[in-house]
Formats: C-alpha cells, sequence, structure tokens
C-alpha cells in the first residue's frame, strides 16, 4: 500500500518519538455505560475519540480542510446531497470476546455495512438516542454499494452536511447485533455487559474499566496507522478516577499521574511549589477552551416561563464578581450559546449586567411582589423560591453558588443549593427533575443550534434541549441556518439567533 493516501494531520506525528510509556490522566467523575451512542457524556466522548476514527479530520492546522482518515476519497453530488465515499482497505476493528456468547473476534474488517448500521441504530425510535438522532435527522439513509463503498444521501441541502458525513463513524455490527434476526433498538439500550465496553477501528483499544476507579486503554498494535505514520508512540493510557481538584493536584505533585486540570485558584495559587519550578518535574500549559457554562432553567417550571423573571436572575448574576473572586480573571463573560471566537458569536450582544433594582423592576412588573413581608417575593401565593443543582466535585461551582445565593437573595430570591453526584444530575436533568442545573457545553466553531434549541425534542426525554426551550421565531431561524449556503447571510442568521437567546435568557450565561 506504497501509494496510499495520507492520513488526516499526519505531519504532526514525529517518526523519531520513543515507542512505549504508560500516560496516567484523570476523569473526574464515573459514567454510567461506555456507549457513546447512549450516553452524552463528556467523558465517554473522549473515551471513543481515543478508540475510533471518522471519515475525514479537520487538519489541526487549517480548520477549513477536511482530510482522510477511514475514507480514502470521496465524491459530492452537484445538489450537495450525495456523498460517496471510498473506504481504505485492511481498517481492522479491535480484537475482543463477547461478554455475553463468549466468542473471540479477531482481524474483522471495517466496512460499508458498518456505516449502514450506525444510522440504523441512531435511527431506532426505540433506541436512548435523541442527542444523536437530532444531529443526524437530515441524512435520508446509506446506501451500501460494496463492502468498501457507500453513499449518504441528504433529504435536504443543509450546510453542514459535508461536516457531519465525513464525521460519520462506524459501529461494530458483530458486537451490537450478535443475535438471529433483526435488530431490537430496546436490547441494545439494556444490553448492559456489551455497553460496558468500546470496540473501535482506533489507536487505541478499550482493556478494562472498574467502576470508581479506572479506564484503561492500550495501543492497538495493528492499527492501520502505523503504514500511515501517525501510530501513537504512548503505548497505554489510564484514566484514574479522582473527584476533587484538590487530590489530583496532589496526586500530580506525588507523579502518580501524568495530567491534570487545573482549576483557576490552583493555578493561580497552587503552582509556586519547587516541581512547578524552572528545574522542576511539572510545567504549566494554558490552552484555550470552546465551553461554556450556564445555568439551565427549567422551562416547565411556572417560576421561570415568563423571559421577563429570567433576564431578571441573569440581572442578579455578579459576573464581575465572580470573574474575579472564583475564576481569578481566567474566564470570558458569554451572552449567548456560540464560541466566543467563532466569527458567528455576536460581540455587541453583550452580558447582562449586574443590577439589582433593574431585576426588581423586572420582577414586579412580571407580578412577584413580597405580599407577607417575610422577604420573600411571592405570586399567587407561591414564594419565589428554587433549588440549583451542581456537580458536587465542582469546586469552582462550591466558590460561585454562594455568591449568586446572596445576590438572589437581596431581590426577594431564595435560592438553594443542592450538590449532587454527578450520574444523579444526569438522572435528575434527563428526566426533567430539577429547578435549575449549573452546566457546560462545548460550542464548535461552526454549530448547529438544532440540538440544543429546536422545539422538535423539548418534550423527548433524555434529549440534549432537557430545558423545554420552545420558541417559533428560534425554530425559523435554526431552519433557516441549516439550510443558507451563503456565509455572509449565515452570519447574519446567527447573530439573529443569538440576540434572540440573549432577550430570551432560557440559561443564564456564565463563562
Amino acid at each position: 500500500m506504497a501509494d496510499e493516501v495520507p492520513a488526516a494531520n499526519a505531519e504532526f506525528f514525529d517518526p523519531e518519538a520513543e515507542s512505549g510509556g504508560r500516560l496516567i490522566t484523570v476523569m473526574a467523575s464515573d459514567t454510567g455505560n461506555m456507549n457513546y451512542i447512549l450516553n452524552n457524556d463528556a467523558a465517554v466522548a473522549a473515551f471513543w475519540d481515543l478508540a475510533n476514527h471518522s471519515l475525514a479530520e479537520r487538519n489541526w492546522e487549517r480548520l477549513d480542510e477536511f482530510q482522510p482518515m477511514l475514507a480514502e476519497s470521496w465524491t459530492v453530488s452537484e445538489d450537495q446531497q450525495t456523498y460517496r465515499i471510498k473506504l481504505r482497505k485492511g481498517i481492522l476493528w479491535h480484537d475482543f470476546t463477547d461478554p455475553v456468547t463468549g466468542k473471540e473476534w479477531k482481524n474483522v474488517e471495517v466496512k460499508a455495512q458498518d456505516f449502514a448500521f450506525f444510522l440504523q441504530v441512531i435511527q431506532d425510535e426505540k433506541v436512548d438516542a435523541a442527542p444523536l438522532r437530532g444531529y443526524l435527522s437530515g441524512i435520508q439513509e446509506i446506501r451500501v454499494l460494496n463492502d468498501y463503498e457507500f453513499e449518504v444521501e441528504w433529504k435536504t441541502p443543509y450546510f453542514m452536511a459535508k461536516e457531519i458525513t465525513l464525521g460519520l463513524m462506524p459501529l461494530p455490527r458483530h458486537l451490537y447485533h450478535a443475535y438471529e434476526g433483526p435488530f431490537d433498538g430496546t436490547r441494545f439500550n439494556e444490553d448492559h455487559e456489551r455497553n460496558r465496553m468500546i470496540v473501535g477501528c482506533g489507536p487505541y483499544q478499550f482493556e478494562s474499566w472498574e467502576k470508581g476507579k479506572f479506564v484503561r486503554f492500550k495501543r492497538f498494535e495493528k492499527y492501520f496507522g502505523r503504514r500511515l505514520g501517525i501510530m501513537p508512540p504512548i503505548r497505554d493510557i489510564v484514566f484514574e478516577l479522582i473527584q476533587h481538584p484538590s487530590t489530583r493536584l496532589q496526586a500530580l505533585v506525588s507523579q502518580d499521574v501524568d495530567e491534570v486540570n487545573l482549576t483557576p485558584e490552583q493555578w493561580i495559587s497552587n503552582t509556586g511549589s519547587a516541581p512547578f519550578g524552572e528545574n522542576g518535574y511539572l510545567r504549566k500549559i494554558e490552552t484555550p477552551s470552546s465551553v461554556y457554562n450556564y445555568i439551565g432553567l427549567n422551562l416547565r417550571n411556572p417560576l421561570f416561563q415568563d423571559k421577563k423573571v429570567r433576564v431578571a436572575l441573569s440581572s442578579l448574576v455578579n459576573r464581575e464578581r465572580i470573574l474575579k473572586d472564583v475564576y481569578y480573571g481566567l474566564a470570558k463573560p458569554v451572552s449567548g450559546p456560540l464560541f466566543t471566537e467563532s466569527p458567528y458569536y455576536d460581540h455587541s450582544v453583550e452580558p447582562y449586567a449586574f443590577d439589582v433594582e433593574k431585576a426588581r423592576a423586572l420582577l414586579r412588573e412580571a407580578g412577584w411582589s413580597d405580599s407577607d413581608g417575610d422577604g420573600i417575593l411571592d405570586k399567587n401565593g407561591v414564594p419565589f423560591r428554587f433549588t440549583v443543582i451542581y456537580p458536587g466535585a465542582n469546586t469552582t461551582y462550591q466558590k460561585m453558588l454562594p455568591i449568586l445565593k446572596e445576590d438572589m437573595a437581596k431581590a426577594g430570591i431564595q435560592l438553594d443549593i443542592l450538590s449532587l453526584e454527578w450520574s444523579v444530575i444526569l438522572d435528575r436533568v434527563d428526566s426533567r427533575k430539577f429547578d435549575a442545573v449549573v452546566l457546560g457545553w462545548t460550542s464548535p466553531i461552526m454549530p448547529d443550534p438544532y440540538q440544543l434549541w429546536h422545539s422538535d425534542s423539548a418534550d423527548l426525554p433524555s434529549s440534549s434541549n432537557y430545558i423545554s426551550f420552545s420558541n417559533p421565531e428560534a425554530d425559523q431561524l435554526i431552519e433557516e441556518i441549516r439550510t443558507c449556503f451563503d456565509e455572509e447571510k449565515r452570519m447574519e442568521l446567527y447573530h439573529k439567533f443569538h440576540r434572540l437567546i440573549h432577550e430570551e435568557e432560557p440559561y443564564l450565561f456564565l463563562f
């Protein structure tokens, strides 16, 4: 295969890198299962990224350029609705033993049928895959032409069709449909033994998961990237579960782990010791993030259904103080759900300023007053009291929320704070059993707002639109964005959408 098409980003791999060794990193919370189709968890997404590849990848330096990975080549029809994909030959699935049947699988090649199976699973209404189903809803079908060629047909023109098509991953039929008869979506959801593992075709092979302790991967020595110069040098990667940030930092200094993410306080106050010094064995690296955090309001709760109330709540968030006292200046306030470094983020839309008097006035307009003089606003006999839940291991939120509680009280709102385990947070969010929750999303450079904000998923269990946001104008803008191929016009639509979300403030956008 000397003339094989080069792999994406091969120029960034060092052919002289020493092979071997083990990287021990950390995860802050455990997860429910290892099946990313069922589990929209950032940690599981990271695991799948290690173990899998998509058809193509963006060049790390030239982000507008897609380069071949599992695909050898692709062509696009004139109407931009049909993509013909040609796969590389010789890509192998990871070897594994089926935990249910005990059958050993070795040297199974990735075929076009595995991509068709992926879409079949996502489109099955019985499968708990609401977030991915919405993301891929524009695909009409995947037609298998032969073992190495298939076509992806879109229902209508869609500006992100290329990105999503080339981002498709295969799914191992021999793992998830290892039984006679038609595919069973309910069985897929409840296949707990198989959902405790990952079988991919990427550089790292899932090895083991001990709940509450670690997840281990080992380099897949039959990885097709070896012949293309993209074999990673590190042999083993271990994710140790360490929930508390101070314990993670202590493990780093003790050399029990090799890398951690620092909190803002740790970055400023806890990295002045000798190990971080000029001759030390640790170093800090500042990296940009496309994650924004927010307080999501459950719009099924009558408290939050008036946008005047939501804007009032946002006006009670003292972002300037939180930025200074909690984030130590290492964050950027945001006013909407788009990546701040993306051209689609409208910088003319500023976050709501901290203004208690404005908040009080808006709440009066919405019919809230302290009728019984107890210091808490009420309306029709109902006090303005709600609970915000947050992941207990997040010390940044631990420091931020008491500030918010104090400032809410200035306007007559009683805010209760409840720390929960990550798994409980996910259960509460999926079942809509919460008032408000502090979470974060990763926003890509060019996002499709459909998954988070379109009303189609407002009532779907386990969807990303878990706050049940529904707005006809937002729906129209999202649909226009999806079919707009004119870059300038699409930017205008994004900016309109940004302004609309800011005016509605279904999230209290933070940093």
